[in-house]
């Protein structure tokens, strides 16, 4: 199977460097009083965060209904389950699980315990939001970079049992712009340059479409094994 046929270069290559470069003019071009409201948790980034981990949890679940229980390995069910259930939480988290939209009031004991007074867990405590998050960042930078270059330079390296759910070289393309971006930000804030109103929300945005194409590209692989019933 080729890279092609796996994923359209449009998902892979076109979209991550078009969004980057449209967010770096908009930087560059808009003043904060309207870029702050962009980053606002019913702007237009955090929608789509919910959008696209919304659309993960759907591929995935699409995948175990479609899966042939018969030939496939329980632990790939596994795998496919965990992404199922952690878009499902991502999603949910990013609107507030609808706060944001139908604008509900957030319980009196609730608001005692959420840093930002909404009805979501990631705001009570770090195990919810920047430890998942740092696991997603470690998880995209071995997934989407290291080991396709110990695929390519290194081959025989991974194990290879575990080989259909290593994700394809194709998305180094967005793992490299969501961690190397990340990393020039870090680096130019130490000598107080801002190149972002608020980056942590543009990396969100990558890292969730990190997570759906790989969904995405895992799906098509079982089904090219033969794993997927018809």
């Amino acid at each position: 199977m080729t890279n092609k046929d796996i994923l359209h270069p449009a998902f892979w290559l076109w979209v991550p460097v078009a969004v980057m470069i449209v967010q770096i003019i908009l930087e560059v071009t808009l003043p904060s009083s309207i870029l702050s409201p962009m980053h606002s948790e019913n702007g237009p980034h955090e929608l789509m965060q919910f959008f696209l981990a919304a659309c993960g949890c759907g591929v995935a679940v699409f995948t175990l209904s479609k899966l042939d229980y018969k030939s496939v390995q329980k632990w790939l069910a596994g795998w496919i389950f965990l992404a199922a259930i952690c878009c499902f939480y991502v999603a949910g988290e990013e609107i507030s699980w609808g706060q944001h939209i139908l604008d509900w009031a957030t319980p009196e004991f609730w608001k005692n315990v959420n840093d930002q007074q909404e009805t979501n867990l990631h705001n009570v405590s770090s195990w919810l939001d920047q430890k998942p998050r740092l696991i997603l960042e470690i998880g995209i930078l071995f997934g989407g970079i290291i080991f396709p270059l110990l695929q390519k330079y290194r081959p025989g390296t991974l194990p290879q049992q575990f080989s259909i759910i290593y994700p394809p070289a194709i998305l180094s393309v967005t793992a490299v712009i969501a961690l190397g971006s990340k990393l020039i930000v870090k680096i130019t804030e130490s000598f107080d340059i801002v190149l972002f109103n608020r980056y942590s929300e543009v990396e969100e945005m990558y890292l969730f479409y990190f997570v759906l194409i790989y969904l995405v590209c895992l799906k098509r692989k079982i089904a090219n094994e033969g794993h997927i019933r018809t």
